[in-house]
């Protein structure tokens, strides 16, 4: 049985892409010198928050995610990131391949925040690999890709933040419900708004001067949004 080794020796962002992509270069390793035809390869990545220290505005916009600095001992736990796969073409000895993957700025989900709360550095990863290779001299052997291989790659903050400011320039999103969307849209009609900025700033100026705990509450609900 051939064995296969693999490490993660660099990763950039995609300019072209049509949406934020991350690629990552690969460096396969096939052992004694056997050819491999070719690799459907699988991706699980997965964020180590552990393996990196983190600074006071770090610690303080994870806390959504983590809880409490003091409970991190317990609560630090992987992130799941993406899940990709790849067919490597035919290789002997060893081979490098780009591994494309695709990420979002949605901040309600997990990988997004952690990577929006991080200053500088690097954020952890781990690559678990799965897939099927077709091996043999002259003839094809298929065999399973061992669960047991995995390897790290170290993502410089400074390429997500680059990735992210190409696609989305100076801004964010938040995702909202249906309901929400329209009763937002009517208020922007109704009151003659010219962006969703102005929007957005128009109810934060009525939370302000609302009394109660819960500036939105009171905008929010006269459209019809439950606070």
């Amino acid at each position: 049985m051939t064995e296969l080794s693999f490490a993660c020796v660099g990763v950039r962002a995609d300019p072209y892409a049509a949406g934020p992509t991350l690629v990552l270069r690969l460096r396969i390793s096939a052992s004694g010198g056997e050819r491999v035809h070719a690799l459907a390869l699988r991706c699980q990545l997965r964020i180590e928050p552990s393996r990196r220290s983190y600074g006071p505005g770090e610690a303080d916009r994870l806390s959504d995610l983590f809880g409490e600095r003091s409970r991190w001992e317990s609560t630090l736990h992987p992130l799941q990131f993406a899940q990709v796969s790849v067919v490597v073409p035919g290789f002997t000895d060893e081979t490098e391949v780009d591994l494309p993957v695709p990420c979002t700025y949605d901040m309600d989900v997990a990988s997004a925040k952690y990577f929006a709360a991080l200053e500088d550095g690097e954020a952890p990863l781990l690559l678990l690999f799965s897939g099927t290779a077709f091996c043999g001299p002259g003839g094809f052997r298929v065999q399973p890709v061992p669960w047991d291989r995995e390897a790290v790659c170290r993502l410089p903050v400074r390429v997500w933040r680059e990735m992210i400011g190409h696609h989305f320039p100076g801004c964010g999103w938040i995702r909202l419900p249906s309901a929400a969307m329209d009763a937002l849209l009517a208020y922007r009609s109704r009151n003659a708004l010219p962006s969703w900025e102005a929007t957005v700033r128009a109810l934060l100026d009525a939370a302000d001067e609302a009394p109660g705990p819960a500036p939105l509450a009171v905008p929010l609900a006269a459209e019809g949004i439950a606070p």
